[in-house]
């Protein structure tokens, strides 16, 4: 009978890969300019807001919402060239107390920028831009060229369609 030996070593090295490599992408994650010592070559665009952008066909109405609670709407800044839309700013960290003992620390701090290619029919020199409860909504108006319509397809027999020629 053969001896089968365990590669113990093996799968430890695996295992110990997969844990630093959770490690390095939790930092990603939830690095802190604060935290110098956790601080990586990706601090200066750590925060992300979400998107969420629609075409009201009914409506004609392009719309994105971006969400930015805790951002001051004069730190927001909207630029428009050709048909793509950056949205940039900055959530600032606020000052720390010595005395406060965190439990958690998970809010994202940084200056961001989100780029954001219009659809067809957009008119961008329309665009407006309103913030309300954290969330910066940016709207315009879809020409009607630009939207789906729906085509008719006629039933046509074929005595019809001889008498047509």
């Amino acid at each position: 009978m053969t001896k089968l030996v365990l590669r113990d070593n093996m799968y430890e090295d695996l295992f110990d890969f997969r844990r630093e490599f959770d490690k390095i992408f939790n930092r990603m994650l939830t690095v802190t300019p604060w935290a110098k010592e956790e601080a990586g070559p990706w601090t200066a665009f750590n925060f992300v807001p979400a998107i969420e952008t629609q075409v009201d066909k009914e409506a004609k109405k392009y719309t994105c919402k971006v969400s930015l609670p805790g951002i001051e709407p004069k730190e927001v800044q909207i630029n428009v060239l050709g048909n793509i839309l950056t949205i940039a700013g900055e959530r600032k960290v606020e000052k720390k107390t010595k005395e406060a003992e965190y439990f958690h620390e998970e809010f994202a701090y940084g200056k961001f920028e989100r780029t954001i290619e219009l659809p067809e029919g957009v008119l961008p020199e329309k665009l407006t831009a309103e913030f309300v409860n954290g969330v910066l909504e940016i709207s315009a108006p879809v020409a009607a060229v630009a939207l789906p319509r729906k085509i008719e397809v006629k039933t046509v027999t074929p005595v019809a369609k001889q008498m047509a020629a």
